[in-house]
């Protein structure tokens, strides 16, 4: 019973309660790696999408940065414009430097700086005997052209009578006859040589050609003078008369009326006016400044004024509506002419051409470009361009009295 029970084994009782084991299926795989995939690709979205928040907002941050901090202020109110005042330039109305038209050495000089002279007044005397000595030999030429025109004239004559009656030749007449020709050619020629030294010789003296006054004296006794512009003798000014010109701004060209009567006023007069007359304008705009040359001529009899000078001169226009009064700061000297820089849709720079009325020094009037409610940038940057971005900063009340 022994071999039989060992021939016959029992089954094992593990084996009966093992639950049946079957092997993964393909799809529980494939979804395994799907999802891994998916995990990684969303780690990686995620991580893509927080730089490009980062990137966009370091790219606003430095935007804000870069964006350059401006104070804006409106214009204050100022009196409508109804006259103007401009720089002029004092010249006089004739300015001629003397110079002389022969060689030699200055004899002697008559009148100095300062001096007041009338039309023709001997002004110098210069020395020249190359000149005299020309001068004597040219009028001798002429004698002996004289004489020798007179011979062959009476030669001429003489075988033009003869001729009629066969006693001479015709080509021998002929021959006299071109000899006189030649010989009175030849004396008109030397009359031409001495009346030019005469000449050459008469400007040994220097005359004043117009009343005035002597500015500059540039010689003096002894001195080699040459002719020509190379050496200046004096420098002679009609001052009676002055010529004030000033630049007339585009905006007012059409108020410069000839004939118009214009206040002048000098800083070496104050509390004084000068009237003078509108008598003539350029009548053509200056590309390069955008203004009108216009001359006005004062009355200088009395002398008080001097070319040279700079004087104010009191323009008078219609009232072309409100005026603005700003900082001189915020004007901005371009090619194309005064600017200014206001702020637009709050952060936005924009360019804005202004015409200018009067100037203190410290603030200018505005009379054309701006409205009472632009916002304008004060002491705006070199940089700062049309279209650019900035950043309004207010600007911070003063504190009170007492520091509290």
């Amino acid at each position: 019973m022994t071999d039989a029970i060992q021939t016959n084994p029992q089954p094992s009782h593990d084996h009966e309660s093992a639950p049946d084991q079957k092997p993964l299926g393909r799809g529980v795989a494939v979804l395994g790696m799907v999802v891994i995939v998916l995990g990684t690709v969303a780690w990686a979205s995620y991580g893509v999408l927080n730089r490009m928040a980062h990137d966009k907002k370091l790219v606003e941050t430095t935007n804000d940065l870069a964006a350059p901090t401006v104070i804006v202020a409106p214009p204050r109110p100022g009196a409508p414009v109804n006259s103007f005042v401009l720089p002029g330039n004092v010249t006089a109305q004739t300015d001629s430097p003397i110079y002389a038209r022969t060689s030699g050495y200055l004899t002697r000089w008559y009148f100095d700086i300062g001096s007041r002279v009338k039309k023709g007044a001997l002004l110098a005397q210069i020395a020249t005997p190359e000149v005299d000595q020309q001068l004597a030999q040219a009028e001798a030429d002429l004698v002996t052209a004289q004489a020798t025109a007179n011979n062959a004239r009476i030669q001429a004559e003489r075988y033009s009578g003869l001729v009629k009656s066969d006693a001479v030749s015709r080509q021998d007449t002929d021959t006299f006859v071109n000899q006189a020709a030649a010989t009175a050619s030849a004396v008109h020629s030397a009359q031409a040589n001495v009346q030019r030294l005469r000449e050459m010789q008469s400007f040994e003296k220097v005359y004043a050609p117009f009343d005035g006054v002597i500015t500059a004296r540039t010689i003096d006794t002894g001195q080699l003078i040459d002719p020509g512009a190379g050496k200046e003798l004096f420098h002679l000014q009609a001052i009676q008369t002055l010529r004030v010109y000033a630049n007339l701004p585009q905006a007012y060209s059409q108020t410069a009326k000839r004939g118009a009567k214009i206040d002048l006023t000098f800083a070496e007069h104050p509390g004084k006016v000068y009237q003078g007359t509108l008598v003539r304008t350029a009548d053509a705009i200056d590309p390069a400044s955008r203004t009108l040359l216009v001359e006005v001529d004062v009355d200088n009899r009395a002398g008080e004024l001097m070319p040279g000078s700079q004087a104010q001169v009191h323009f008078k226009t219609p009232p072309a509506g409100p005026a603005f009064i700003v900082p001189v700061s915020t004007l901005l000297f371009r090619r194309e002419g005064l600017r200014v820089f206001t702020v637009v849709n709050g952060d936005t720079a924009h360019i804005v051409p202004v015409v200018i009325g009067e100037d203190d020094g410290a603030n200018i009037q505005i009379i054309s470009g701006l409205g009472p409610a632009d916002q304008i940038i004060q002491d705006p940057p070199d940089s700062l361009i049309d279209g650019e971005k900035v950043r309004v900063e207010t600007p911070k009340a003063p504190a009170p009295a007492g520091g509290k």
